[in-house]
Formats: structure tokens, C-alpha cells, sequence
């Protein structure tokens, strides 16, 4: 598998910044590896050119004979490479060599078909890249669902984000039913989910990176009811926080100041939560405090949590969330060495600074990085840091990616996390 083509630009005018994105993919597509003739592309545009998005769109599919089919959604802010674009007008593209027959865009007009009662998907329902719309009713039972359309279960994407209205961008050979359809569809959607499935044959390796570290051990969540926490390991949720805090509501604001820094992160029963380590595995979801009950003695928080769940009080973290995408960023470049190295795939795979050049024989064709809006620079201390921190470890792997209003991994709903997916060659 060849390098994925890939470009960026920021730029007041949307028509400028999408001819600077071109020539670079084009600069790409001459050299000998990259990917020529790629068919699929994915798109991700800032809210300051969500009213441009069709247009963006319908340019670069006439621009890219050999692009047929289009994936990607609106950020509010978007990453490429080593750079993050945040409060700019900009673009990033990133075009994928793929065998036509191991993937296919879905969207609401062409959803993928459910698994049959025998278990045979389509060969291209192994695993999905997915786009959402943030005020899609019932949002994570339709991930849920989608998930379940899938060989692996694996999903990994993001929810749409921005100051404005947000859009999704879903182009393909079957991306519609009918001619009612097509006539419906430009390519330019709101609402519901869309994004690529891929087949077993295209290998993802794919991870979820925390930006939270606990301040208590982790409890078992022994009442609830709807979104609140009344007891935990059968003590009432609020003395629990209260005394891990070391506040007191005899003093009100001090209280209120410590209880607005802290969240909560969840895992369901024998799923990865806190590990001995003592940090949080991928499965913990990580939810916000949004009230205290004193006369029942609970909290309530943004979820709906469920008696035999397991619990932790975490915080935001810098240091934590640096720490968490390097040893991502490592376990992915483990699992892609093979056991016995040619010098040529020693050296390639050595090269993990940020000068250095990317190598075919480091196995990476492309990767996605969808990472919450709350993170970015500001969390990790200066504009494009967090994305420094995947180019100095996996050296210069083509990169796209959008900064989300929640991400997704596997059939859950994260926050505050990023989920780093890398597509690599055997």
C-alpha cells in the first residue's frame, strides 16, 4: 500500500485555500510513493467554511477524475500533518488508495444492511469511519447500532462540531437508492450518521487516547436513577465526592469550585476502567458533573449510569493527556513492527522524529486523528502541540483529522479523549 496523498491550506477565500490543497495532492500523486490514482477522499472543513462546503466539495470531486467517492464532516477545528487550524477558514484533504470492493460510503440515503441472522456481512462491513450529526435524537443507540452492523463492532470517528450549523460530506458510487435520492443529494449532509465501512482485507489499527487522570479509586456505582449517582459501593454518591474533594457544602463556593473541575468517568462492568497502572483504560467515558442532590445525598452527571457500572472522579490533565497519546502513539508503532526487520524497515521505523522523512517500509499509508474541541493547543500548551506529539512518534505519516463534540470509539460516545486510527499494509 502507497502513501495517501494529502493537503492543507488556510485561506480567506475557500476557492484559494482549495487550489493550494490540490497542488499538493497532485505534487504527491506524481512522486513515486504515493498513491496515484486514489478513489476514496476525505474531507474536513472549519465551521468558517461550513456555508462553503458544497461548493469545496463539488470542486474537488470535479478537480480529482480518479476520486469517486467522498467522506468527512465540519470542525471547529481541523488538524493535518503536524498543524491544527482553529478560528481560520480552512481545508484538509487526504485521498485514499483503497480496493474498490473493501470499502463503501454510507450515510442516512445508503445506510449499511444489518448482519443477517447467519452473520454474513458484505465484504466491506469489518469495521467504519463515522461522521455524526451532535443533535441526532437518540445518538448513542444509533452508534450502538451501527456498531452492530460490523464484523468487529469497531467504529471510530466523531461528532460534527462548530459555532454554527454543521454538515457532513457523503459522496459514493451507492451513496444513493434511487434518482429521487440522487436529486436529493448533493453530497452535503445534516443530521443522522454517514462515513465509510471498510473490509477485513484494509488493516486499521486503531487507538483512544485519555485526557483525564484520576483523583479516587474506582467504585462500583451500587443505585442510580436516570442520570444520577445515589449510592456508590452503598454510600451516598454526594458524601463520597464531597469527602474525596475534602470540601464541605458548609462552605458553598469553595465546594461548587471543586466539584465544576471534576468529572466523572465511567466504565461498564468487566469492560477496561482503572487500571493498576493507575491510569484510565479505553473504555472509561468521561462525563460532567451537572448537579448535586443534598436531600437525597446524589450527584447527577451527563449520562444515564446503571447500577454494577464501575466509577472514578477524574480530572483534566496536560501532563496526563501527553503522556496517553505517547503511549498510543507507541503501542500502534509496536503492533505495526514485524518480529524480524529488514535493515531497510529498521531504519524507517527508527526514524520517528519530526524532520523525519515518511518510508513505505514504516507499513503507515495514512491515519485519522479525531481529538476533542476542549484539547488542541490550548490543553497541550501550544498551537499544533498535540499532533507534534503523533508526527514525533510515528515520523511523518500523512494525517487528517477535525476537532469533535464528542468522539467515538468501538460502540461508545467519548469526551475529552482522542482516537488515533492508522491504516497500515502487511
Amino acid at each position: 500500500m502507497k502513501l495517501f496523498p494529502s493537503g492543507h491550506a488556510t485561506h480567506p477565500q475557500w476557492r484559494t485555500a482549495a487550489d493550494l490543497v490540490l497542488a499538493q495532492l497532485r505534487g504527491q500523486m506524481a512522486q513515486p510513493d504515493y498513491a496515484s490514482a486514489p478513489s476514496l477522499g476525505l474531507l474536513y472543513v472549519t465551521d468558517l467554511f461550513a456555508e462553503d462546503g458544497g461548493r469545496i466539495l463539488d470542486y474537488l470531486n470535479e478537480s480529482l477524475p480518479s476520486v469517486s467517492n467522498w467522506s468527512g464532516t465540519v470542525g471547529i477545528g481541523i488538524s493535518a500533518h503536524n498543524a491544527e487550524y482553529f478560528d481560520e477558514p480552512a481545508i484538509a484533504v487526504m485521498l485514499c488508495d483503497l480496493p474498490a470492493d473493501q470499502y463503501r460510503v454510507f450515510s442516512g440515503l445508503a445506510p449499511l444492511p444489518p448482519v443477517d441472522a447467519m452473520g454474513a456481512p458484505t465484504e466491506y462491513q469489518h469495521a467504519a469511519l463515522v461522521h455524526a450529526d451532535p443533535s441526532t435524537h437518540d445518538l448513542p443507540d444509533l452508534v450502538a447500532d451501527l456498531a452492530a452492523r460490523t464484523t468487529t463492532g469497531y467504529l471510530f470517528g466523531g461528532l460534527s462540531s462548530g459555532r454554527g450549523a454543521t454538515y457532513q460530506f457523503a459522496i459514493g458510487g451507492q451513496a444513493a437508492r434511487s434518482a429521487e435520492d440522487v436529486e436529493r443529494s448533493s453530497g452535503v449532509l445534516s443530521g443522522g450518521l454517514s462515513g465509510v465501512a471498510f473490509g477485513e482485507s484494509i488493516r486499521l489499527v486503531s487507538r483512544v487516547t485519555q485526557g483525564c487522570h484520576p483523583i479516587s479509586r474506582e467504585r462500583a456505582i451500587t443505585e442510580s436513577e436516570d442520570n444520577l449517582l445515589i449510592t456508590l459501593d452503598g454510600e451516598p454518591a454526594l458524601d463520597v465526592l464531597l469527602s474525596e474533594l475534602g470540601v464541605s457544602l458548609d462552605h458553598p463556593q469553595e465546594a461548587i469550585d471543586a466539584v465544576r473541575a471534576t468529572l466523572v468517568g465511567l466504565a461498564s462492568a468487566g469492560a477496561d476502567g482503572l487500571r493498576r497502572t493507575g491510569d484510565l483504560g479505553a473504555d472509561v467515558r468521561v462525563r460532567h458533573i451537572i448537579g448535586l442532590d443534598p436531600n437525597r445525598r446524589a450527584v447527577a452527571i451527563a449520562d444515564h449510569p446503571e447500577a454494577g457500572m464501575r466509577m472514578t472522579f477524574v480530572r483534566r490533565d496536560p501532563q496526563a493527556a501527553r503522556a496517553d497519546l505517547t503511549r498510543i502513539c507507541a503501542e500502534i508503532r509496536e503492533e505495526l513492527e514485524p518480529e524480524e526487520q529488514s535493515l531497510e524497515v529498521a531504519t524507517a521505523m527508527a526514524a520517528g522524529e519530526a524532520e523525519a522523512r515518511m518510508h513505505p517500509a514504516r507499513r503507515m499509508a495514512g491515519a485519522i486523528y479525531v481529538s476533542c474541541s476542549g484539547r488542541g493547543g490550548a490543553h497541550f500548551g501550544a498551537p499544533g502541540a498535540e499532533l507534534q506529539i503523533v508526527r514525533h512518534a510515528l515520523g511523518d505519516v500523512p494525517l487528517v483529522g477535525f476537532f469533535a463534540g464528542g468522539e467515538i470509539a468501538r460502540h461508545h460516545l467519548y469526551g475529552y479523549t482522542g482516537v488515533l486510527t492508522v491504516f497500515a499494509s502487511d
